[in-house]
């Protein structure tokens, strides 16, 4: 049982994106930026994170062993117990809940137990019951933002919400990216996505398309309420959405064998999207807001 097998059960790139994002939301607040509590939030969301990644896996350790594309995990490859994957997660979510929740406040705390319990007893069971479950999957995917607005302000305010509303709507076609890619798998592993029930794709496509057209509306709601400035974040968030829709878009109008390729390019797309968007955010509200 190595470090890097428990590294690697706690989904670190997944889990990284959450954290991220927490913090995003905690210096978008524009708070008095309190050192203790941006270290509370900052540990307190990796460990939560890591307890999602860990818990997800065990709960998943079977149906694991059927894809291609996990059957090499620590649980799967028995490179760790059941038992002890178990008590690792739970350890590492009590611990995260409960730093953020004192070392931050009760409503930070609140919002990151809700979101392990809806990733982990509400999105991970209904994805072999529902395709819908992109849609369910992405509202704790769009809380960590969220979590940390509320560390910096002990409440939330339109601009949370809105960033909430960003996290949601840019994570459909980003997995509906990785749901084409990875259709096969998914079907072995017998989850319920929209391109296993949908094989031509077509469902998927359109559903990237409208996420990615409303995500372009939504992001540029905090230069249009005055949050941010145009020559900033509106400006960034207008060639990033653009660009976002334009790959939605070929993904939706192509067919066949070209769908794939352009599933990649939706994929990659996405990845670049969320650094260039954040950042200018972040930098806005601290040099120009």
């Amino acid at each position: 049982m190595a470090l890097r097998d428990y590294w690697e059960l706690t989904k670190p790139r997944l889990s990284l994106l959450s954290v991220i994002t927490a913090l995003v939301g905690y210096m978008a607040a524009d708070s008095q930026r309190d050192g203790s509590v941006f270290l509370s939030l900052l540990i307190g969301t990796s460990l939560a994170a890591g307890a999602a990644g860990a818990l997800n896996q065990w709960l998943e350790r079977e149906v694991d062993r059927h894809m291609a594309r996990t059957r090499d995990r620590p649980l799967p490859s028995e490179a760790i117990s059941p038992q002890a994957a178990l008590t690792f997660g739970l350890a590492l979510g009590i611990a995260g809940v409960t730093l953020v929740w004192l070392g931050a406040n009760p409503l930070a705390g609140a919002l990151t137990l809700a979101t392990l319990v809806s990733y982990l007893l509400v999105y991970t069971p209904l994805k072999r019951v529902t395709a819908w479950n992109t849609l369910i999957g992405a509202v704790p995917g769009a809380l960590p933002p969220l979590i940390g607005w509320a560390a910096a302000q002990g409440q939330i305010a339109p601009l949370g919400w809105i960033l909430f509303g960003i996290l949601f709507c840019w994570q459909i076609p980003h997995f509906m990216a990785i749901a084409w890619l990875y259709r096969e798998d998914y079907a072995q592993g017998g989850f319920v996505m929209s391109t296993v029930t949908d094989p031509s794709g077509q469902a998927a496509a359109r559903q990237s398309l409208a996420h990615s057209l409303i995500l372009l509306g939504i992001s540029l709601l905090p230069s249009l309420l005055g949050y941010t400035s145009w020559l900033l974040y509106g400006l960034v968030a207008l060639i990033c959405g653009l660009g976002y829709f334009w790959t939605a878009f070929r993904f939706w109008r192509v067919g066949g064998e070209q769908r794939t390729p352009a599933s990649r390019k939706l994929f990659l797309a996405s990845i670049a999207y969320l650094p260039f968007l954040l950042g200018a955010l972040v930098i806005d509200r601290w040099l120009i807001g």
